[in-house]
């Protein structure tokens, strides 16, 4: 697994380890953290990039590998717009070289994460996988680009794949030991539960006259641990012979930023200052996805769709984590 020390990576690695399946882990540690691998993961790290041909090439070459799962990626869309180059070398140049590497060593199976960001503004909602593909920023564009090498690998290779077009994740594991930690962090329950902790002055509402109930941007928040889910329901899909396809990975529900300021002020109990500001150039009113070809294929049914409970269990994260 690539950007197994990351955030989405981690929980997937633990629910793989639940399922009793065997994880090597590769992550450059750019912003994956090895601590989480060494003391709740214990699983085998091997610190390095999908950019390394050489390593990428000895590993195959060692191991006996089944499927690999690619989570290793650059996902900030704003950095996306200002320095192209280094996510179309990371994000692209560097599937191929990890696709290749499988190709030379007969590995079949490749679950790929990809994004919602790819559809661009929306037309219709919810969207469906079915949507037209417009993506409006470099990062969307390195996904867009990497499905349709996907396709072009399954027929000139047979290299299969799943590809899911992930939502906003959100949410940690319930147990407290896994969560979201990026630095710089820019998502929105993070964000807002580190101006509950104090470790920031306030929230910025960043638009307050979107053509929404309450005016500001309504987004799809998926729990992570029911992302990583999703994951094993692909990875057993493709082992039992399934075709190349693509899943949305949503919860078919929008909550506006304000409904995610006030669930955090329920679950916390405390008061978070709101600053209200202008929109940002780039930003849809209103983003839901509809996952429901996961659940009819692959059985996915998602535990965590109620936003106090996602809210809850990052808070008890963020606690234990910074607080």
């Amino acid at each position: 697994m690539t950007g197994g020390a990351g955030y989405i990576g981690s929980h997937a690695v633990f629910a793989l380890q639940q399922a009793g399946y065997n994880v090597l882990i590769l992550d450059n540690l750019v912003y994956g953290h090895k601590d989480l691998v060494d003391q709740v993961l214990k699983a085998e790290l091997i610190e390095g990039s999908t950019l390394d041909q050489a390593l990428l090439k000895s590993i195959f070459n060692q191991r006996q590998i089944d499927a690999v799962m690619h989570f290793a990626a650059y996902t900030y869309v704003g950095e996306s717009v200002t320095n192209p180059s280094k996510y179309y070398e990371s994000n692209v140049v560097g599937t191929l070289r990890l696709l290749d590497a499988m190709v030379e060593a007969g590995v079949k199976n490749f679950v790929f994460s990809s994004t919602c960001a790819t559809y661009g503004m929306p037309q219709a909602l919810p969207i469906t996988e079915t949507h037209p593909q417009n993506p409006i920023n470099p990062y969307g564009m390195t996904k867009l680009m990497v499905e349709h090498i996907l396709t072009d690998y399954d027929k000139a290779y047979d290299l299969r794949s799943v590809r899911f077009r992930y939502f906003n994740a959100a949410g940690a594991h319930p147990d407290g030991l896994l969560g979201e930690d990026h630095n710089p962090e820019s998502h929105l329950i993070p964000l807002v539960l580190q101006t509950a902790l104090g470790l920031r002055e306030s929230i910025s509402i960043f638009g307050t006259d979107y053509p929404t109930p309450d005016g500001t941007c309504v987004r799809d928040y998926i729990h992570v641990c029911d992302l990583a889910d999703a994951h094993i329901l692909g990875l057993e899909y493709l082992l039992n012979g399934g075709e190349s396809t693509v899943f949305n990975l949503g919860n078919g529900n929008g909550f506006s930023v304000r409904e995610v300021i006030d669930a955090a002020v329920r679950v916390t109990g405390r008061t978070i200052p709101v600053v209200e500001t202008g929109r940002r150039p780039g930003d849809s009113s209103e983003l839901v996805g509809s996952s429901q070809r996961a659940r009819e294929v692959l059985g996915w049914n998602p535990k965590y769709s109620d936003i106090d409970t996602i809210l809850a269990h990052a808070w008890q994260w963020h606690q234990h984590r910074h607080g």
